[in-house]
């Protein structure tokens, strides 16, 4: 073996020595800087006190010099290394009366400040203001594991006094502190918790409690801040060191942290440039979703779409935590219950808009249920919200479907999720029976159907989640205003259902839910409840107090628009065929609805209300006499629109009329065969039967006629004038004389007409009323000329006008058989 020189021995001991000289003197130095550096800052410090400055300026000026003083403490060499370096007794007694003079100007330094003006104190209050502790303890937290034993010694030390600091910030001690003056000694405050050093020398589950007990939140915040960016060090040691205190620090007071959203972000923008621990950031994303799940989804969801594999892992970690799956799942509901796509710009008709400037996190929240849905531990909570997630992704499905995006960009991620919701739900065969079918390609085609579809397979299968479902459905039914396509989608998904499971009778409740609907504000909403009546005729069929639901179709006939009006008028009529007529006690009331639309702008509309109101009265042929006084109301309506230049409608009215003067036993239907048709011989018929059986009618007849006088269909008002001829005629001695002049006023107007035949008609209908108004010499003649005639004036009526209609089958009226038998008489 080598054996090492004496001389070289020699030298070694005395660079050492010259190395140890020179700390000490460089220790000894420091010492002396802040001795007089705290001397300098006494004389300035009762220079101001004794200035007139403003008390302002003073405090401030004065702070800046105590906290200058405080800087040049802490970076004084420890008493214990300075006694290291020194050989005599003599040397460290020195030492030691240096420490002690510079504490005591220090504190002749506080003192001194707060002696003149005592609202200086308020330097010296307890609650500290140190912002920046959180990242003190994180970077000291470190240094309690470091691998030399005196840095532990020193940082556990230093943690102690940090904590203590940060206890003076949460405590209010500052009530019961002296301030007379007297001289204190630096002292930390008194606190039911006692930090000693030695608990965070290598303790770092220690410290991590320690410290997420002390600090506040915001820095307990900086703390875990501070560690988490420690977690991209080069230094393994310290990235290590960092993970585990990080992890202890979430594990036990997770719930103080702040900012979790840009933690959230930071984590996400780490992993993806790959300069990180990634199994510990996962994890402090687990950790972080025990306590705040509400804001660490909102901040998962809100990355372009589609996720790419970092995100989906961050999801995984967000779902290992079964404890807040029903709190994640929440969450996501609330989420997906915003339409997507819903910008200022993809408002504009027509144009369409790539993924990245839409508002997407519905989409996002759907394709995260794909992760989310099949975690073991979702299982439960699954089943819990299946109704709401079922329900809420075929609104998305919905709203997808309308999403005007690039092709490149075209999602599915709703219908993706409902597969999976589905076989997570014990509802595989279910799933491959539409898959069968090639339902899901076809899905987002038309989504109302896709609703209907899924409703009735769900249906058939049985689902067991049946009772919960409809539960939901009715609650969100009932909550209030909700999104036309919401409401479309619960319609059709609550009435199939309804349809498939109640075959017997409907809940009542349902029956003011559609009442409800078929008067909604939305004409869509309205037209879509009474389609769906139809399908479900049979079931409401065997209802009882079906009622109400009738009288808000008949409602509907009111409609501003026209597609509701049509469909209500098909729905009524569909549930008549399958009613049993102890309904038709509402049978005066329905007919009394049909007859506003008799005139109808729309033709469609007028054809149909005259066309059901003929099938009402032959269904009631058991009860002609409820109807007989609805058929006489509806009877100008049905005469005049014979005329109709829509031959959907004359048609009707044909049909219809004959089925009336069949229950009113009069001689009119084969008049109304097309072989046999003149309108004037059928008005003649009619006014002819009306003087035998129903002539108290006839003066409101000619109130309804009158009506039509003004219209601006030329049809109209040519019809109207034979009638209303025809009506006087028969019962003009029923009229008074003010009724009569009202009629040669209106009747000289048509005299006027631009249409030539319309003046023509006018005439002879103006000659009727003078004729009558001459006869009526006194109105107390007329009453008892009345009830003379109420007994035995039968006399029929003939041929006035000789008109040939335009939609007529026969040249001229006088070849008419009905004609001649009429002169006969």
């Amino acid at each position: 073996m080598l054996t090492r020189n004496p001389k070289t021995k020699c030298s070694l001991q005395i660079l050492q020595n010259s190395v140890k000289r020179h700390h000490m003197a460089h220790k000894v130095s420091s010492l002396l800087d802040a001795y007089s550096g705290l001397l300098s800052n006494e004389s300035m410090i009762l220079a101001v006190n004794s200035s007139f400055v403003d008390p302002l300026l003073q405090f401030e000026s004065q702070l800046k010099i105590i906290e200058s003083s405080f800087g040049m403490l802490v970076v004084m060499p420890s008493l214990d290394k300075v006694k290291e370096m020194r050989s005599s007794y003599e040397d460290i007694e020195d030492m030691q009366n240096l420490y002690h003079k510079i504490l005591h100007i220090y504190e002749n330094i506080l003192m001194t400040l707060v002696s003149k003006d005592l609202y200086k104190l308020q330097i010296l209050k307890t609650s500290v203001d140190a912002p920046c502790l959180g990242l003190l303890a994180a970077e000291l937290s470190l240094l309690c594991s470091h691998e030399d034993p005196s840095t532990v010694q020193q940082a556990s030390l230093g943690m102690c006094h940090l904590l203590c600091i940060a206890q003076c910030q949460n405590a209010d001690i500052g009530k019961d502190k002296p301030t007379n003056g007297k001289s204190h000694s630096l002292q930390f405050p008194s606190s039911d918790v006692e930090f000693l050093p030695k608990e965070f020398q290598q303790d770092k589950s220690k410290i991590a409690q320690r410290v997420g007990q002390t600090l506040l939140p915001s820095l307990l915040t900086d703390f875990v801040w501070s560690l988490l960016m420690k977690l991209s060090s080069p230094d393994d040691k310290i990235a290590s060191d960092a993970a585990s205190i990080l992890k202890f620090t979430l594990e036990f007071h997770a719930e103080k942290v702040t900012m979790v959203s840009k933690i959230v972000d930071t984590i996400y923008r780490q992993l993806c440039d790959n300069n990180c621990m990634k199994d510990v950031m996962l994890q402090v994303i687990t950790l972080l979703t025990r306590t705040s799940p509400k804001k660490v989804i909102f901040q998962l969801m809100d990355y372009p779409v589609p996720a790419d594999d970092t995100l989906i892992q961050m999801w995984q970690a967000a779902g290992s935590e079964a404890s807040v799956a029903p709190d994640v799942l929440k969450t996501i509901l609330l989420i997906l219950k915003a339409m997507p796509g819903k910008t200022e710009d993809t408002l504009t008709e027509g144009k369409c808009f790539p993924l990245d400037v839409t508002n997407l996190m519905p989409l996002a929240a759907s394709q995260a249920l794909c992760t989310f849905l099949p975690l073991g531990s979702y299982k439960k909570a699954v089943a819990q919200f299946f109704p709401q997630l079922l329900t809420t992704l075929m609104f998305q499905v919905f709203y997808s479907s309308k999403l005007k995006l690039k092709p490149k960009d075209r999602t599915l991620y709703a219908q993706d999720a409902l597969r999976v919701l589905l076989n997570c739900s014990g509802l595989q065969q279910v799933d491959i029976t539409l898959m069968k079918k090639n339902f899901w390609d076809q899905l987002s085609e038309d989504p109302c159907y896709a609703v209907y579809f899924i409703a009735k397979t769900l249906s058939e299968y049985n689902f067991p989640q049946f009772p919960e479902t409809l539960r939901y459905l009715y609650k969100l039914s009932v909550e209030g205003p909700r999104r036309s396509e919401d409401t479309v989608t619960i319609i059709i998904f609550l009435t199939e259902l309804l349809n498939n499971f109640f075959k017997d009778r409907l809940p009542e409740e349902s029956l003011v839910l559609f009442t409800n609907w078929i008067n909604d504000s939305n004409p869509v909403v309205s037209k879509l409840i009474l389609h769906r009546l139809v399908d479900m005729a049979p079931v409401i069929n065997k209802t009882e107090n079906v009622s109400s639901l009738l009288i808000a179709i008949l409602d509907a006939f009111l409609s501003k628009d026209d597609t509701v009006v049509l469909q209500a008028l098909f729905t009524l009529r569909w549930l008549l065929n399958e009613l049993d007529k102890v309904t038709y006690s509402l049978g005066t009331r329905i007919g009394s609805s049909y007859c506003p639309l008799m005139d109808h702008i729309n033709g469609g509309i007028r054809s149909m209300a005259i066309q059901h109101f003929g099938q009402l009265v032959r269904d009631m042929r058991e009860y002609t006499w409820m109807l007989n006084d609805v058929v006489l109301e509806g009877l100008v309506p049905l005469i005049l629109f014979l005329e109709d230049d829509d031959k959907r409608v004359a048609e009707a009215c044909k049909n219809t009329l004959k089925i009336c003067t069949s229950q009113l036993k009069w001689s009119t239907s084969r008049l109304l065969k097309d072989e046999n048709y003149s309108f004037e011989m059928v008005v003649l018929s009619i006014c002819n039967n009306l003087i035998i059986s129903h002539r108290n009618y006839i003066r409101d007849l000619i109130s309804d006629t009158l009506g039509f006088l003004w219209s601006s269909r030329t049809y109209l008002k040519r019809a109207s004038v034979i009638l209303i001829g025809y009506l006087a005629k028969s019962g003009g001695h029923l009229l008074l004389r003010d009724e009569i002049e009202v009629m040669l006023r209106v009747i000289e107007r048509l005299l006027r007409d631009e249409d030539p035949m319309i003046e023509e008609l006018a005439e002879i209908t103006y000659d009727i009323f003078k004729k009558i108004d001459h006869k009526l010499t006194s109105a107390t003649l007329k009453q008892n000329f009345q009830k003379l005639l109420k007994f035995f004036y039968i006399k029929k009526l003939k041929p006035l006008y000789n008109y040939n209609s335009p939609n007529g089958q026969i040249d001229s009226p006088t070849d008419s058989k009905d004609i001649k038998n009429d002169k006969a008489l």
